[in-house]
């Protein structure tokens, strides 16, 4: 290929990265909390917000900067802590909500952009690949089941901006950096969370009133449990009263199955307690004294969100 056709391959590519950058950018929204400041995404024209739970914190009312126009109260319609995400609500109409894509068809090796907002004006991006398309993360509250990896700079301030594809169109959201690789939530996970804040202002969840910590269980004791598992949850506290104490779990107990599904994380028990599951009884598979024992529990509904 010669210089000159080089270089105009290189010009088409900055121009459309530009036109990229002023169309993702009128989407994407400075978020400023008691906590500190990040970012948001427009999700729709009547004014509801997309951010971070963690931008958010416990604030009822937090300030929202646009690239055009003024500064404006919004008000936290709830929080999924899990997903760590939280929407706002603004009273402003005619906004230009972002594009929106299908995370399911995120690959490794795909280019991405990451925008922010932090400072208000016009907004910031970086730029990257996916190096894992569908992680498990398993820390508990404020985490997912799958989420999105890059390589993408995730600068102070990102929290609560967009990932996108080539496209423009919004495939995750940015929630932290670490190890030097963005940790985005895939946006199809966030959608169902947004329709249900929208609807019931808060995330209905199912609650077992147990702490544990994810545990390697040896392939011996695996074996003559006869489960197919190298993981599960160890029960290091049953709260007094909970359903987890009237189902009979103990400290000590392994939880390896809930509803018929193997437990190896957090998020996979967190997969399970959706509203579907309060009052409803449930068999769990637990190894107690390296024993399977089988127990039935019937979750109530989590209060704390």
């Amino acid at each position: 290929m010669s210089k000159v056709g080089s270089l105009q391959i290189l010009q088409s590519f900055s121009e459309a990265m530009t036109e990229l950058a002023d169309k993702v950018g009128s989407s994407v929204v400075r978020v400023r909390s008691r906590r500190g400041f990040g970012s948001g995404v427009i999700w729709s024209e009547d004014g509801y917000i997309l951010t971070c739970s963690h931008v958010v914190g416990r604030a009822a009312i937090v300030e929202v900067g646009f690239r055009e126009g003024p500064r404006l109260e919004a008000k936290v319609i709830g929080h999924d802590p899990y997903l760590d995400m939280a929407l706002l609500k603004v009273e402003r109409t005619g906004l230009k909500p972002i594009e929106v894509g299908d995370s399911e068809s995120v690959e490794v090796g795909q280019l991405v952009f990451a925008f922010a907002n932090p400072f208000g004006g016009n907004s910031s991006t970086t730029s990257g690949i996916v190096t894992t398309a569908k992680a498990s993360l398993g820390w508990g509250p404020g985490s997912a089941e799958r989420v999105i990896i890059t390589d993408a700079p995730l600068n102070p301030g990102y929290s609560g901006g967009p990932l996108v594809n080539a496209s423009g169109r919004m495939i995750g959201l940015n929630v932290a950096y670490a190890n030097s690789r963005g940790i985005s939530i895939p946006i199809n996970s966030v959608k169902g969370t947004i329709s249900a804040l929208i609807n019931e202002g808060r995330i209905r969840l199912a609650h077992l009133g147990i702490t544990t910590d994810a545990i390697s269980i040896p392939k011996r004791l695996a074996d003559e449990a006869k489960i197919d598992q190298d993981e599960g949850l160890l029960i290091l506290e049953v709260e007094t009263n909970s359903p987890a104490k009237k189902a009979g779990l103990v400290v000590g107990d392994i939880l390896v199955a809930f509803d018929n599904s193997p437990i190896t994380s957090h998020s996979d028990l967190y997969r399970l307690l959706t509203k579907d599951a309060i009052g409803k009884s449930i068999e769990m598979g637990v190894l107690r004294a390296e024993k399977p024992v089988k127990l039935k529990i019937t979750p109530d509904e989590d209060e704390s969100q």
